[in-house]
């Protein structure tokens, strides 16, 4: 409507919500209520031996900083498990990623993200290519996770299988097993090896039986599952590059590929709020047409 010379707009109460929620995580703006990990290859990065990186802080809005470390403990060689910096990628629009090669880095505050799967639900999303995976347990090769490491091993992880089939799950510690109704597998497709996408996993918040969701490229879920929540879980330290601080076997259950970014919400963003976290990524990272996307 037209008053004088002002317009006025009418937006749905929720849409206004949404939009006074969001705020500046380095170069993009995204829902920053919940936001506890913006993990951005363009900074926040400590190098050593040229383009190894020792450490990764969080851009996230948080009140402290979150810290992803390399760790030694465990390896027959100091140093070895750090990733390595890739920059000018010309597929992500010129931006860097870091490559692992069974390698990790670790966030050694082990109680810090033990609620995302006990009841606050939470959202994940990954700019993540895939390389050959190597040998090592069959059909886990994780790029972020903050699985138990003992008992039932509950917790989080995104993982793909050796052939590239993209997956993630959660699981409660109700039960001991690699798959199960307490543990369960959501599969997407078989990734191309060297191709960035954009992946992300949504859980619902809540007690009792939640949904799991699987996006690929886009805020439409490519699949759907549920687990019970366990408000009794007691997850482990959160690691990238693998499921977990893996510490008696370090890079066995790792990942091979490159991160570019990998945001963490301790919540579940609404469907609007991850149509637009999509978008914003996709405007970065894949401002060309491509065919995936």
């Amino acid at each position: 409507m037209l008053i004088g010379q002002m317009k006025f707009a009418i937006f749905p109460l929720g849409f206004l919500a949404m939009l006074a929620a969001i705020g500046r995580g380095g170069d993009l703006d995204v829902p920053i209520s919940g936001l506890v990990v913006d993990l951005d290859a363009t900074r926040g990065l400590t190098l050593e031996d040229g383009d190894r990186v020792a450490s990764w802080r969080s851009q996230a809005p948080t009140q402290e900083p979150v810290d992803f470390i390399k760790r030694d403990q465990g390896r027959d060689q100091a140093g070895s498990g750090r990733p390595t910096l890739r920059k000018d990628i010309g597929a992500l629009n010129g931006q860097p990623a870091l490559v692992f090669c069974q390698q990790e880095l670790v966030c050694l505050d082990e109680d810090r993200f033990d609620r995302l799967t006990t009841g606050s639900g939470h959202t994940w999303v990954a700019i993540v290519a895939p390389h050959p995976q190597r040998v090592g347990l069959k059909n886990v090769n994780s790029f972020f996770g903050n699985l138990r490491n003992s008992e039932n091993y509950e917790g989080l992880w995104a993982c793909f299988d050796d052939d590239n089939t993209v997956w993630w799950g959660a699981r409660n510690g109700i039960t001991f097993g690699r798959f199960d109704e307490n543990n369960p597998k959501l599969r997407g497709p078989v990734l191309e090896a060297g191709a960035f996408r954009l992946v992300a996993g949504r859980m619902a918040a809540g007690a009792g039986t939640v949904a799991l969701e699987l996006f690929l490229d886009a805020a439409s879920p490519l699949g759907r599952t549920e687990i019970t929540v366990n408000p009794a879980a007691n997850p482990s330290r959160m690691a990238v590059g693998q499921e977990r601080d893996a510490i008696q076997h370090p890079g066995v259950e790792s990942f091979d590929g490159e991160i570019a970014r990998l945001l963490l919400w301790d919540r579940p963003l609404t469907d609007a709020e991850l149509d637009l976290t999509v978008r914003r990524l996709r405007a970065i990272y894949f401002p060309k047409p491509a065919n995936h996307l």
